[in-house]
């Protein structure tokens, strides 16, 4: 009896689609058009222990120490042998420097010049940077807005604007939340957006290229203008 031959299916499965799509929005809160987004910027999975390693340091590298002591080199006077070694009854004491002493040197105290910092590479703060913007990419807290436009820094003008934005849907909180609302993201300098946005107390505003993963964990929504622009300045960091 012939054995049946059974055809092997040579063809190659077709690999996923991959990209993701956002809305773009005007700056009177209207919809635009539709934009595509780099996937290694806001399609990466979710890494806590990365995350809080480059926080953490940045956290560190940001300190600046106060607190300073003098230990019995940098206190004033002690410089002759308070008496004689022997024959006083007393005990011995070289210096009235020393921590025994009141007015003397302090031991183990706070001192300015340590140093906090804790080193991370530049690839690692790039991928928690993608982290975090994936992780608020897929709750929502992103807002992509085509470009935003004042004539003259008036504060009147940036509350219209926020409140065409807060329209948006799941962007409601974006005028109203007293603290660590959001971080508007520019393209390009523009001193009459920062000028005009510098009265708010819970938002902040500056250039993309100088976006870091403390501005993300800070600021709930990231607002950012001319996304066509501005994301390649972002996009390219984890091949430098």
């Amino acid at each position: 009896m012939a054995e049946a031959k059974v055809k092997k299916n040579t063809k190659k499965a077709e690999a996923p689609k991959s990209g993701l799509d956002a809305t773009l929005y005007t700056q009177a809160g209207k919809e635009a058009k539709k934009i595509s987004l780099p996937e290694t910027v806001f399609g990466q999975r979710w890494n806590a222990d990365l995350v809080h390693q480059v926080v953490t340091s940045m956290n560190s590298e940001a300190r600046t120490p106060v607190a300073h002591t003098k230990n019995r080199g940098e206190v004033s006077g002690g410089g002759k042998k308070p008496w004689q070694q022997k024959g006083t009854g007393r005990a011995r004491h070289g210096s009235i420097r020393s921590p025994l002493w009141v007015g003397g040197g302090v031991t183990h105290g706070p001192r300015n010049d340590k140093d906090f910092s804790r080193k991370v590479n530049k690839k690692m703060k790039a991928k928690a940077l993608y982290t975090i913007l994936s992780a608020k990419m897929k709750n929502g807290e992103i807002l992509f807005v085509d470009d935003l436009k004042i004539a003259a820094p008036k504060t009147a003008e940036a509350l219209g604007i926020l409140n065409s934005l807060s329209k948006v849907s799941g962007f409601e909180s974006l005028l109203n939340k007293r603290k660590n609302s959001a971080f508007i993201a520019l393209s390009d300098k523009n001193v009459t957006v920062e000028k005009s946005f510098r009265n708010f107390g819970n938002l902040e505003v500056d250039e993309i290229r100088n976006l870091n993963p403390l501005h993300l964990m800070k600021y709930k929504y990231l607002v950012i203008s001319n996304p066509e622009k501005g994301l390649p300045q972002i996009s390219g960091k984890l091949d430098k």
